[in-house]
């Protein structure tokens, strides 16, 4: 594994190639911990994940499971301690590229191929006691077995067929079209031989003759409605799956369903008009989950999630946690069925909680500036394993003693990057008397000497908070060239109370803008930042914001806006989910808080990022920007087509950038746009966008 701590934030192709952690799985007797660690794959256009085991109790090294061109992801043990994973690895058809499901055995060994199937594999699920195997996989709605799932899939593939025939809604999501092939759920049966490993040195894996494991629908007659996500009982019994509702004017609602294994047979058993639900994790004794109920938003309400306590014979709901001001989601059952331990917001940071299913009562577990992704309990009670990251440090697995909160660092399979700079928090008080509070990533050198320019980044969501390390948008690369970057959390964010996202809500240019404003205000009067250095970033709703800003005030010398809202009337109905959005956004709201109304006031050079292949917020966000800002701004573009903006256009992006190619490139180009508008220091463009070398350029190729 290549490791470049020493050079993480001063290189950026050390930077691209850093190993990411994510994810974490337990064995059924606790003793092996696995993750999925990602690499920038040999093609250097992507990241492949590798399976590492990590050692409970730290005391030996992380250890590589598996290894391929192709990467491996989504682990799950069996109860007898089998490793079921999927990877798009070559079987007998080169050509097929589709994910199959492999298991690494328990007793040691080569991963064999356990399924392989038109369409591919999503993943398993495994019962905690019982030799039970689910598999989520796509299905064509024509298709009520295997062979015509085959014949189907192989028919559009040797037309170069994709069109995709609707009859509902929605059509896509974030990044990927929707359809034909459904999201379906299936118990993975054992054939009568098990088929033997035939890897070849490159990690390519095959079977021989030997039948491979069968597949018995379990998701049959509820058409589309399934929407993918499962919470296996640990007797392997029933499954608690998510389902959508639909409703009217192409609008919808998430329901759970509870799936008897033996026959199929499935009843809603959590539906509520109103009310969205969302499946957790089932208890020791199978008989009830921890399930996420909520509100479905209006213009005048936000959404306000509650953690329930769902009897699955009865259907009998019990809310938890009703006296604690945060947002629950549970993550995973003490062993004794006592409680729950689950995940939230909190302040800037993300502890886990400890949750009574007798009272109710929340109990704060971990107090560390840190954010959990993952926890998942040990049997044998007052241990817990989790996967933290922070502003000080990526993702990393750690125990957590569950009576004190104390955690230790496992050896994982990175060390933490050293950081160029230091961390502090800022605090400041809202237009209505509200706290408002954001960290501050500052230079080592940074002081009443030598001030820093100032960045404000303004964070997605916009239900979010900067609490937890970020690949895509890190501070600490621009640290590294000397600015101090502020990363609020303004009204809106999580974490602070439900009061604190209300006093947001359906207002977005109302005290989100002012608290941004605020704390920026409080940060700039530091001795240590140059206040006449400054710029504001976002991207999502931070990229809307920063369009807002950039039509309110021009006391920053640049503005960056990544895939970002311009005009509500427009984003409302072409977006991938309208019919949530419409919760949302009312026509008031679209009418008073657009940022493209406020196109004539912008004076602010801004660079404007958008991928083609956004569906969240669609590319005609960006080509409408792009084209207001040089035909009606307050700095538009000259005879010759010549402006101060910028338009950074990703054809084969999606609302990220994810390509490692790409993703240097944004950070290149963002960074040069930054030096010449807030430092005053002209710097060259990446020879990879065919420009010349001092970043200019004809007018046709702006």
């Amino acid at each position: 594994m290549t490791q470049h701590s020493e050079h993480l934030f001063s290189d950026l192709d050390h930077y691209i190639r850093h190993p990411r952690l994510s994810g974490l799985t337990l064995s059924p007797d606790r003793t092996r911990l696995v993750t999925t660690v990602s690499e920038v794959n040999p093609a250097g256009d992507g990241y492949a994940g590798a399976l590492w085991e990590i050692d409970p109790t730290g005391a030996a090294p992380a250890r590589r499971l598996t290894r391929s061109a192709q990467g491996e992801g989504s682990p799950a043990f069996s109860a007898s301690g089998d490793l079921y994973f999927t990877s798009a690895r070559p079987g007998a058809d080169s050509q097929d590229k589709d994910p199959a499901l492999f298991v690494l055995p328990a007793a040691g060994g080569e991963a064999v191929e356990v399924l392989r199937r038109a369409g591919g594999v999503t993943r398993a699920h495994a019962a905690e006691n019982a030799e039970v195997t689910l598999v989520s996989a796509p299905l064509l709605p024509g298709a009520d077995t295997e062979e015509q799932q085959r014949r189907l899939h192989e028919g559009r593939k040797d037309a170069a067929v994709d069109a995709i025939l609707h009859t509902g809604y929605p059509v896509r999501f974030w990044d990927h079209d929707l359809g034909p092939a459904r999201p379906s759920l299936f118990a993975l049966e054992s054939p009568a031989s098990t088929p033997q490993n035939t890897a070849d040195d490159d990690g390519a894996a095959g079977t021989t003759d030997s039948p491979q494991a069968r597949l018995r629908h379990l998701t049959a007659g509820l058409s589309s409605r399934f929407d993918g996500e499962v919470q296996l009982s640990p007797d392997g019994r029933a499954a608690l799956i998510s389902i959508t509702i639909p409703e009217a004017r192409a609008s919808q609602r998430s329901a759970l369903a509870l799936v008897d294994i033996a026959t199929g047979e499935h009843r809603i058993i959590a539906d509520e008009p109103g009310y969205t639900f969302s499946a957790g994790p089932i208890s020791p004794d199978s008989g009830s989950a921890a399930v996420v109920r909520s509100a479905q938003p209006t213009p005048e309400q936000a959404p306000q999630p509650q953690l329930h306590l769902l009897d699955l014979q009865t259907g009998d709901l019990k809310r938890l946690g009703g006296d604690a001001d945060l947002w629950l989601t549970p993550a995973g059952w003490l062993p004794d069925g006592s409680g729950v331990l689950a995940l939230a917001d909190q302040g800037g940071r993300g502890p886990v909680f400890e949750v009574s299913v007798h009272t109710g009562a929340v109990r704060q577990v971990t107090t560390e500036d840190a954010t959990y992704s993952a926890v998942l309990p040990a049997p044998q009670g007052g241990v817990a394993y989790g996967v933290r990251s922070s502003y000080a440090h990526p993702e990393e697995v750690v125990s957590i003693d569950l009576n004190s909160g104390e955690t230790r660092r496992l050896q994982n399979p990175a060390p933490r990057p050293e950081l160029p700079g230091r961390l502090t928090e800022v605090h400041s008080t809202g237009t209505d008397g509200v706290p408002v509070r954001a960290w501050l990533a500052l230079p080592a050198e940074a002081s009443v000497h030598q001030p820093a320019p100032l960045l404000l980044w303004i964070h997605g969501g916009p239900l979010n908070s900067w609490n937890a390390w970020t690949w895509r948008w890190n501070p600490w690369l621009m640290v590294e060239q000397g600015y101090a970057v502020l990363l609020p959390d303004p009204a809106l964010s999580t974490g602070y109370g439900q009061g604190f996202v209300q006093r947001g809500w359906n207002s977005w240019g109302g005290h989100p803008f002012t608290d941004l404003m605020a704390i920026t205000d409080v940060t700039e009067a530091r001795e240590d930042i140059d206040a006449t250095r400054t710029a504001a970033m976002g991207g999502s709703f931070g990229g809307y914001m920063a369009n807002w800003i950039a039509g309110q005030t021009d006391r920053f010398s640049a503005i960056v806006t990544h895939a970002s809202l311009w005009a509500l009337d427009q984003f409302g109905p072409t977006t991938d989910m309208a019919s949530y959005w419409r919760h949302e956004l009312d026509e008031t709201m679209a009418a008073e808080h657009s940022p493209h109304h406020h196109v004539g006031k912008i004076v602010t050079p801004m660079l404007v990022i958008h991928g083609d292949k956004d569906y969240r917020v669609p590319i005609g966000e960006g080509l409408r920007l792009w084209y207001e800002l040089l035909a009606n701004s307050g700095l538009p573009a000259d005879a010759e087509g010549r402006s101060p903006h910028r338009f950074l256009y990703f054809p084969s992006e999606n609302h990220w950038v994810l390509k490692p190619q790409h993703a240097k490139l944004w950070y290149q180009v963002v960074s040069g746009f930054l030096s010449e508008h807030v430092l005053g220091e002209p710097s060259e463009l990446p020879p990879e966008l065919g420009l010349s070398m001092t970043g200019s350029a004809d007018p046709e190729a702006r």
